[in-house]
């Protein structure tokens, strides 16, 4: 077993791809030294099922800790009304942590842009008034989302840039503001420019995620990703800082708890 501990900030557990074997990852991932793990809702069904999963893993010897949030995804924005809207509140009002994951992807343009505008304003709305954090997909879409994060009125300690891969200009912007900004496996991969994009990044504003079962890292790019293999994204982008997987370990999991206000 792992003598360090690591907080997953961002993983699709209740994927169906986990279904044969969800019980089995958890226990992979504590003996990873995972600890803590947010599951993260991409439209209300996903949001409850993930509140599923966190209600289930309360109190269980040898498992992470798990959270929930609950938001729709841009590439379900065409999906957005006003009964999606009750939905997600009811799943804050039950405990979720953040709004997210929320946001723009003009890359794959799944909804129309004028709606993923409209769902991210409506949502982060909903985070402005309850004073809850929000887990921001960005794709393609750096101007208009710095543009409606700022019109938000969202405190910058409040907002995550999950999976940067966005441009070094963005990353600029983001640091400059003040919001926390999370890497995923694609930090190990080869065509990214982990080495300009993660040293920027202050020490209390970074974050570490899995965004399981999605973007496994080097070795295991292809296969499914699951939160046992973070530990080896800390130890890729430890070196890029100046520091050993531990301390990055340690720093990252204090963030994520102060940024979803854990504990």
């Amino acid at each position: 077993m792992s003598s360090i501990a690591y907080f997953d900030s961002h993983c699709h557990l209740q994927d169906d791809r986990f279904d044969p074997d969800r019980e089995e990852s958890l226990a992979r991932a504590w003996q990873a030294g995972v600890r803590e793990i947010v599951v993260i809702g991409a439209d209300p069904a996903t949001a409850t099922a993930a509140r599923g999963l966190a209600e289930g893993a309360a109190g269980a010897d040898e498992r992470p800790d798990l959270w929930f949030t609950a938001g729709l995804h841009p590439h379900e924005a065409s999906r957005w009304a006003p009964q999606i809207r009750r939905e997600i509140e009811r799943e804050l009002d039950l405990g979720a942590v953040a709004v997210g994951e929320i946001g723009l992807d003009f890359h794959y343009d799944n909804s129309p842009r004028a709606i993923q505008r409209t769902a991210f304003g409506e949502q982060l709305s909903i985070a402005s008034e309850r004073e809850l954090p929000v887990v921001v997909h960005s794709r393609d879409a750096e101007e208009a989302t710095l543009e409606l994060l700022d019109a938000s009125g969202i405190a910058p300690e409040r907002v995550v840039l999950h999976c940067f891969t966005s441009s070094e200009r963005m990353l600029r912007e983001a640091v400059d503001r003040g919001y926390f900004v999370s890497f995923s496996g694609i930090a190990t991969f080869r065509s990214f420019d982990a080495a300009a994009l993660v040293p920027p990044v202050p020490d209390d504003r970074l974050l570490v995620e899995t965004d399981a079962p999605y973007l496994a890292p080097i070795p295991w790019r292809g296969r499914r990703n699951e939160p046992a293999f973070l530990p080896h994204t800390v130890a890729s982008i430890a070196p890029l800082r100046g520091t050993d997987a531990a301390a990055l370990a340690a720093q990252t999991r204090a963030n994520a708890r102060a940024f979803y206000r854990i504990g």
